[in-house]
């Protein structure tokens, strides 16, 4: 029992390294998330498209909503995650994550959705590798062709198309800014018939879109 065991951790150990490893130069064949629209919706809609070809509006809006200090972390934002701590507690509920884009993509492309503790160490510990192995334009691209941004529409370019009938790189940037004020909770806005809090939201994200440098 035991030497299987073994056997069975080395395999994973070498599966998981290979699918870093494969990151670096692909995007995932499919995602558990995208796997899991399949059945509930009947549908993926995606079109990964490379790093150049997204266009600089949606990147420096998803940042601008997601985590601006993504090009100065090592994969974890401490200040982003205090803060996060200190408003749940107040509320007394999970209202603001302090996950960062590194930590997003770790969870998107190797894991499943979901807040418990298990899946938050290996979340911890992909986010630690990808920033080690990949790189910051990798974590982004894989980020923005992964991320789910409507019921079965993942990543930059199928929302371009589905919200906006253009490519990513057309976006102007109020369009990308809709597209990521929907971010976190694409199943719940929609950019087409705003609230007013998405409204908010957009007004704020298109005012620190100024202060976004891609690097």
């Amino acid at each position: 029992m035991w030497k299987f065991m073994k056997r069975l951790i080395f395999i994973l150990v070498i599966t998981n390294i290979l699918f870093v490893i494969f990151g670096i130069f692909f995007n995932p064949p499919i995602t558990w998330t995208q796997l899991g629209s399949v059945f509930k919706y009947g549908k993926l809609q995606r079109d990964y498209v490379s790093y150049d070809d997204m266009g600089s509006n949606i990147k420096k809006a998803v940042i601008a909503s997601e985590d601006q200090a993504f090009f100065d972390h090592k994969g974890f934002d401490y200040k982003a995650i205090e803060k996060a701590m200190k408003k749940n507690d107040k509320k007394g509920k999970v209202v603001r994550g302090g996950s960062t884009i590194s930590q997003q993509t770790a969870k998107n492309v190797f894991l499943w959705q979901g807040r418990s503790w298990i899946r938050k160490g290996f979340e911890a510990v992909y986010t630690f590798t990808i920033e080690k192995i990949w790189g910051k334009d990798i974590i982004l691209e894989r980020y923005l062709n992964v991320i789910e941004m409507g019921q079965g529409v993942f990543g930059v370019e199928a929302a371009a198309q589905y919200y906006y009938k253009k490519p990513a790189k057309d976006l102007t940037k109020s369009e990308a800014a809709w597209i990521a004020a929907i971010l976190p909770n694409p199943k719940k806005y929609d950019p087409k018939n705003p609230s007013a809090y998405l409204n908010k939201k957009h007004s704020w994200i298109m005012r620190q879109m100024n202060n976004i440098v891609l690097k």
